[in-house]
C-alpha cells in the first residue's frame, strides 16, 4: 500500500521509475508492472535483480542465463519502501553504502539503532529522553527457563506488560500481557521473531501520540497526532485490518507539552544519527500528562492516509512534495557522503 502510494505521486516528467519487488524468500525482481503482479501473486515474467556492491558498476543487474548478469538499470536513487527485518534494520542499507548510490531515508546506524528497541531505549536514557520502564531476554533464556524469565518479568513491573521482539515493525508480534499466562505466550510470540526479546511495563490511562520527522543533519518535527487504537493497544490489526482507528490531528495538548514533545523527537533523531525521515512515536500519562518516548521507526508506514505523510500534510507540506523532499535529501546526503575519504596513505 506504501509503494503504491509512492509511485502514484513520482512526477514522470521528473522521475523514470524501476520497480524492484522482493519476494518472502528473498528474491529480488524487476520488469513490468511489479507491483500489479506481486499484489496478484502472480510474478509471470519478472526477472530476477541484484544490485551491485561494486561502486564502479552502480545500477541493478538481470540473471542472464548462466553467463553472469546483464546491467538492466542505472539507478539514481534508492527509495526503499520496506518495513521490518532487512528493510529497516540498517541491512539493505548497508548494501546501498557498499554500492555507493543515494537512498532515501537512514543510513546503517539510525536504521540499526531505530530498529533495535532495547538499544535504542539504552541511547534515549543516555540523552535524557524518558522512556518505559523495560528489560531485554535472550530467545536461550526463554527456551532454557521460562519460570525465571517469567519472575523476572514481574519484578520489572505489575501487570499489564507488553512483549515483543526487540526487532521488528508494524506491531508485529506485540503481546499485552495480563497474567503469567499471556506472558508466557507473548514471550513465545516474540522469540519467534527475534533472538532478543523486549519486555516493557505497561502504562495505564494513557494516550498514544506520534510526531513527523524530516531532514538530515537539520531536522524539523511536524505538529504532533494522537492515535485513538480501536483494541486494547494500537496494534498490526488496528493499523492495516480495521482501519477503525482514529486519528487526531493536531493532538489536543498543551502547548508546553506538545513543544515538549517535538523536541524530544528531534533530539532523539539527532541521537542516533537519523536522515531523511521518521516517525516518532509518545505516551502520555492522562493523570499527569508525563512523556514517555516509545519508538522511532525510521521507514514509516507510508500510505497517504499513514500518520507521516498526514501530520506533514497538516503542517503544510503535501504528499507529492513530501515525496519530492525525501530524494532531494537522499541526494543531498549522498553529496555529503562523497566528502568521506575511505583510504589512508602514510605521509611517513
Amino acid at each position: 500500500m506504501s509503494a503504491r502510494s509512492v509511485l502514484s505521486v513520482l512526477d514522470p516528467a521528473r522521475y523514470e521509475v524501476t520497480q524492484v519487488g522482493i519476494t518472502h524468500d528473498g528474491t529480488w525482481l524487476t520488469g513490468d508492472d511489479v507491483l500489479d503482479k506481486f499484489e496478484n501473486n502472480k510474478p509471470d515474467g519478472l526477472l530476477p535483480v541484484i544490485v551491485s556492491p561494486d561502486p564502479s558498476e552502480k545500477g541493478i543487474y538481470i540473471l542472464e542465463g548462466v553467463s553472469g548478469f546483464k546491467k538492466w538499470s542505472d539507478i539514481d536513487v534508492f527509495f526503499p519502501v520496506l518495513h521490518g527485518t532487512f528493510g529497516e534494520d540498517g541491512t539493505i542499507q548497508g548494501l546501498f553504502e557498499l554500492a555507493d548510490v543515494a537512498y532515501v531515508g537512514a543510513g546503517v546506524v539510525g536504521s540499526s539503532v531505530g530498529m533495535d528497541k532495547g538499544i535504542f531505549k539504552d541511547v534515549m536514557i543516555t540523552n535524557n529522553i524518558p522512556v518505559v520502564d523495560t528489560m531485554v531476554v535472550l530467545r536461550a533464556e526463554i527456551e532454557k527457563n521460562m519460570a525465571a524469565v517469567i519472575e523476572k518479568a514481574e519484578s520489572l513491573s505489575e501487570y499489564p506488560l507488553f512483549t515483543k521482539p526487540a526487532n521488528l515493525g508494524s506491531s508485529v508480534g506485540v503481546t499485552r500481557c495480563n497474567n503469567r499466562s499471556d506472558l508466557q505466550e507473548g514471550l513465545m510470540e516474540a522469540a519467534s521473531f527475534d533472538r532478543r526479546v523486549l519486555i516493557q511495563k505497561g502504562i495505564k490511562n494513557v494516550r498514544e501520540i506520534e510526531v513527523s520527522v524530516l531532514g538530515n543533519d537539520e531536522p524539523v518535527a511536524s505538529v504532533p497526532g494522537e492515535v485513538l487504537p480501536s483494541r486494547e493497544f494500537y496494534s498490526y490489526e488496528s493499523k492495516y485490518i480495521d482501519g477503525t482507528s482514529g486519528l487526531l490531528i493536531p493532538a489536543p495538548l498543551s502547548v508546553d507539552t506538545s513543544e515538549q514533545i517535538r523536541e524530544y523527537a528531534v533530539r532523539a533523531y539527532k541521537a542516533i544519527d537519523c536522515a531523511g525521515m521518521a516517525r516518532v512515536d509518545f505516551f502520555v500519562e492522562k493523570d499527569t500528562d508525563k512523556v514517555y518516548l516509545n519508538e522511532l521507526n525510521t521507514i514509516p508506514g507510508f500510505t497517504k492516509i499513514s500518520m507521516y505523510p498526514k501530520l506533514w500534510e497538516a503542517s503544510g507540506l503535501p504528499y507529492n512534495k513530501l515525496v519530492d523532499r525525501l530524494i532531494e535529501l537522499a541526494m543531498e546526503r549522498k553529496t555529503d557522503r562523497d566528502h568521506t575519504s575511505h583510504t589512508f596513505r602514510s605521509r611517513g
